[in-house]
C-alpha cells in the first residue's frame, strides 16, 4: 500500500497525468520538434555556430514553404529515395521558389530578372552564378553568410521532399 499512497484514486490520477505528459513529450520530441545544432558559420549573423534550435516538422502540412523561410534540409548520399531520413540536416534560407529563375550577379540575388531585397543579408558578397531555372518541385536555398567563398558554402537547388521543416528562431 505504500506505492499507492493514502488516496489510491488521487494516486491513479497523478500517474495517468504523468504518463499522458510523458507520452505528449515523447511524440512532440520524436515526431514534431526535431532539435538541430548549427555547425559552421554559413548562417551568420542570423544563427550562431553551436546554437541549438528546433525544426517544426509540421510547418508545411497546410502550405508550401515561402521565400525567406529558414528550413532544415535533409542531406544524404541516398537522396534519390522518396523520403530521406534526417541523418544530416543543413540549415538554409529559401530564396528561390518552384518555377523561378535564380541568379547571383555581383553578390546580389536576382529572381526572374528582378533584384531580391534581403534584409537578413548583412555581410558583403561578391558571388556570380549563372541563372538556374527551378522545376515545379524545387527550391533554391542558401545561407545568410555570403561573405564566405562560394566553394566553401553548401547551397543550391533542393527538392521539396528534402525539406524536413521550418527552423524556429
Amino acid at each position: 500500500m505504500v506505492l499507492i499512497g493514502r488516496n489510491p484514486r488521487a494516486t491513479r490520477r497523478r500517474l495517468a497525468v504523468l504518463l499522458g505528459l510523458g507520452l505528449i513529450g515523447f511524440v512532440t520530441g520524436k515526431f514534431i520538434l526535431l532539435p538541430v545544432r548549427v555547425s559552421g558559420v554559413s548562417m551568420l549573423p542570423t544563427y550562431r555556430e553551436g546554437s541549438i534550435h528546433f525544426v517544426n516538422r509540421l510547418a508545411y502540412w497546410h502550405h508550401e514553404p515561402h521565400r525567406g523561410d529558414v528550413v532544415a534540409i535533409a542531406f544524404s548520399p541516398d537522396a534519390d529515395r522518396t523520403w530521406v531520413p534526417p541523418h544530416i540536416l543543413l540549415v538554409k534560407r529559401i530564396i528561390g521558389l518552384p518555377g523561378e529563375t535564380v541568379a547571383f550577379i555581383r553578390g546580389r540575388v536576382w529572381i526572374n530578372g528582378q533584384k531580391l531585397e534581403e534584409p537578413y543579408e548583412q555581410l558583403p558578397c561578391d558571388w556570380n552564378r549563372p541563372p538556374v531555372k527551378l522545376a515545379p518541385d524545387e527550391y533554391f536555398v542558401v545561407g545568410d553568410n555570403r561573405s564566405m567563398p562560394q566553394r566553401d558554402h553548401e547551397f543550391g537547388v533542393c527538392q521539396r521532399r528534402q525539406i524536413v521543416g521550418q527552423v524556429l528562431p
